[in-house]
């Protein structure tokens, strides 16, 4: 049997109009698995194809926590368990720590965490023995982030929840790991990094990663796979870095022309 065979699984990603979300909805269908996800944006559509029956969309706010109730109260009627879960959906603004408002900051909070721990809640009483849980953190859950304060906090948060989940839900048979992505080229870092560099924090982002070029979000979609599959029964409670090395540059940079 293939060990990246996900045939008769069922799987629920958020965040999937675009970027990884949208990736990891593209791989774990093309390897069998049913698919349902969500986003509050409708995404632009997928190619026709005979297995269409197997993608799911529902549009929604994560952080509205009586829609995310009645989508998965719906998908579980309908499929009776879940045995991916990928927690992609979150996002953040650019400004100093001094200039975010309270207001703000519990957005940030709601977005990047608490809609988290609600639909982990609402979900692993529904997944089997063999399922799994990928949670989308960040390079910015390893290190500092001016200008992105309570986000990289949550992120980190996030990153120590999935240590403990990975824990808890080991006697029922469900792992749970962490992909930290960063230097992807999509739509979202475009507009992350336009917006940092407008804000006036006095610091530059990595201008490239180690490697040399900038990854895509097919690259995180691939780690995901990996996590979801039977390759990684063995493997829960950690985190792969998807980042060309800019993790492990620790802020150093390639200089350019090497």
């Amino acid at each position: 049997m293939d060990d990246l065979d996900l045939q008769g699984r069922v799987a629920v990603v958020t965040g999937a109009a675009r970027g990884i979300g949208r990736a990891c909805v593209e791989v774990l269908h093309e390897h069998g698995a049913t698919v349902a996800s969500c986003d509050r944006h409708r995404g632009e559509g997928y190619p026709a194809s005979a297995a269409a029956q197997r993608r799911e969309e529902e549009v929604l706010d994560v952080r509205d926590a009586s829609a995310v109730e009645t989508w998965i109260e719906g998908l579980v009627q309908r499929h009776g368990r879940v045995d991916i879960l990928v927690n992609n959906a979150g996002g953040s603004f650019a400004a100093g720590f001094l200039d975010t408002s309270a207001k703000g900051e519990s957005a940030l909070v709601a977005e990047n965490f608490t809609q988290v721990t609600h639909l982990v809640r609402l979900v692993a009483p529904h997944m089997p023995s063999g399922s799994a849980m990928v949670n989308v953190t960040s390079v910015e859950a390893f290190q500092a982030a001016p200008g992105f304060a309570i986000y990289a906090a949550m992120k980190a948060a996030l990153q120590s929840l999935t240590r403990t989940l990975a824990l808890e839900l080991a006697p029922k048979g469900i792992r749970v790991n962490a992909v930290a992505p960063d230097a992807l080229s999509s739509h979202g870092e475009e507009e992350a990094r336009s917006a940092f560099l407008e804000s006036g924090v006095p610091f530059d982002p990595v201008v490239v990663p180690p490697l040399g070029r900038f990854g895509t979000p097919a690259d995180a979609a691939g780690a995901v796979l990996y996590l979801v599959s039977d390759l990684a029964a063995f493997v829960t409670g950690t985190t792969i870095h998807v980042d060309g090395g800019s993790w492990a540059a620790g802020g150093w940079r390639l200089r350019s022309g090497l």
